[in-house]
Order: structure tokens, then C-alpha cells, then sequence
């Protein structure tokens, strides 16, 4: 018969360590199989293009300083984005049948750029929370 060390201590840090992955495999930001159908206009076909993209979750927070309170928002966004042609058949002669897509190749929780990315607040929790934040106008940071 053979005997295993295992302590609840042992036990305990095993647990928390097989729960932290599963949160981080959960919560994370990864990469993803994604399939996108495309067409062109005066083409007579449409694909389907398979590509990665960036998803998950990110933590997100309000911060508050002696200016008021202010909105600190991660998405998960491409680090390593790059594009890739396909062709469309069915086009005719004076139609181009590339069109590029994009495949991302790494992801991060990174500070949501509005100028490129559609970032959306989280929805309030309650009602006073709802109230406070109608009558503060938010800025997104990074930190």
C-alpha cells in the first residue's frame, strides 16, 4: 500500500490553485475560433472566412479622485492583429474579388480606445449606484 503526504494544508493550497485556473480559464481574455460569411456586391457566392478574434472578460472599475469619479475600462483587445486576403468567386471580370479580414494573433486586457473600439459601461447594480453615476460624466483611463 502506498502512503501519500496529504496534509488539509497541502489540500487547501490545491484547491485554491485548481480554482484560481479554472477563474482564469473562465474570466480570461483568449483567443477564439470565429467564423465570418461575407459576400460582395455583383458576386454570386459567399464564404465563409475562418479567423481568431480576441474574447472574454476584463476587469473593469470606477476609480475616484479629488476631480470626481472616473471609469477604468479594460477590454479584451488583439495585441498581434494581422490581415489576410480572401478571394470571392462568382465575381465579375471588373470587380475585385479580395477582401481582407482580419485574424488576431495574441490577446490583452488593454484600455478600451473608444476612437477604434466600441466600449460599453457596465450596467449599474442599483438604483443609488444608478443615480450617482447619472450625475457624473465619466472619462475612460488607463491604468
Amino acid at each position: 500500500m502506498v502512503k501519500c503526504n496529504v496534509t488539509p494544508n497541502t489540500l487547501k493550497k490545491k484547491s485554491a490553485l485548481v480554482l484560481a485556473v479554472m477563474a482564469g480559464t473562465v474570466c480570461a481574455c483568449v483567443l477564439k475560433n470565429h467564423t465570418i460569411w461575407v459576400e460582395k456586391q455583383n458576386c454570386t457566392q459567399c464564404i465563409a472566412i475562418n479567423t481568431t478574434i480576441c474574447s472574454g472578460y476584463c476587469y473593469s472599475r470606477y476609480g475616484r479622485s479629488y476631480l470626481g469619479t472616473f471609469l477604468i475600462q479594460r477590454s479584451c483587445m488583439p495585441l498581434s492583429l494581422v490581415y489576410r486576403v480572401a478571394h470571392i468567386p462568382g465575381c465579375p471580370p471588373d470587380v475585385n474579388a479580395e477582401l481582407y479580414y482580419p485574424v488576431a494573433h495574441c490577446c490583452s486586457c488593454r484600455c478600451c480606445d473608444t476612437r477604434t473600439y466600441h466600449c460599453v459601461q457596465p450596467r449599474p447594480f442599483s438604483y443609488d449606484h444608478f443615480h450617482a453615476q447619472s450625475r457624473l460624466e465619466h472619462d475612460f483611463f488607463c491604468t
